[in-house]
């Protein structure tokens, strides 16, 4: 199989832009993190974007976001964590690209999310308690999303050195 794209889905902290750079770096591919992409081309942050439209108009502004990056080729893409919850995103990645959705547990989610609160506006002024109770109901509303991908990673268990034998396994062909 000849894949062109690789999609990293997950909840925010699940190491998708850490995950996509090393991907990107052992196969000489392109990295992008469609956070990133979306605030240059939009001149803005995201929270901003966010708080002067509204979740709507960034979710439509997303997916327009991610039309672009369709029509990319060899290119590792780290997706919002929403991104796969939103239109039918996670159809038109999986029919362009593989996707690969980076599993952790709400308590591994938490862990590695306390030390970003200053830049992560979704969980900024949440205590412990608070974090763990937003990301469990966050998980439960997006794992049937983030389930379609064609491979599922539990990434509290496997090394960062194995997921190239993952995405081998998977028939993944960087050479083309």
């Amino acid at each position: 199989m000849s894949i062109k794209r690789v999609f990293l889905v997950g909840f925010m902290g699940s190491g998708k832009s850490t995950l996509g750079r090393l991907i990107a770096k052992d196969t000489s591919w392109s990295f992008i993190d469609l956070d990133d992409y979306f605030e240059n081309k939009h001149q803005t942050t995201i929270a901003n974007y966010f708080e002067l439209l509204g979740e709507e108009a960034f979710r439509k502004a997303e997916k327009e976001t991610l039309a672009e990056v369709l029509n990319m080729e060899k290119v590792i893409v780290a997706t919002g964590g929403g991104t796969p919850c939103f239109y039918n995103n996670m159809d038109v990645m999986n029919e362009n690209g593989l996707t690969l959705y980076l599993k952790l547990s709400p308590k591994a989610l938490v862990e590695r999310l306390k030390s970003s609160k200053n830049v992560r506006p979704l969980v900024a002024n949440k205590s412990g308690d608070e974090l763990l109770a937003f990301i469990e109901d966050k998980i439960t509303e997006r794992t049937p999303h983030y389930e379609k991908s064609h491979v599922v990673v539990d990434s509290e268990t496997l090394a960062m050195d194995a997921y190239t034998m993952v995405l081998e396994l998977a028939g993944v062909n960087f050479q083309e």
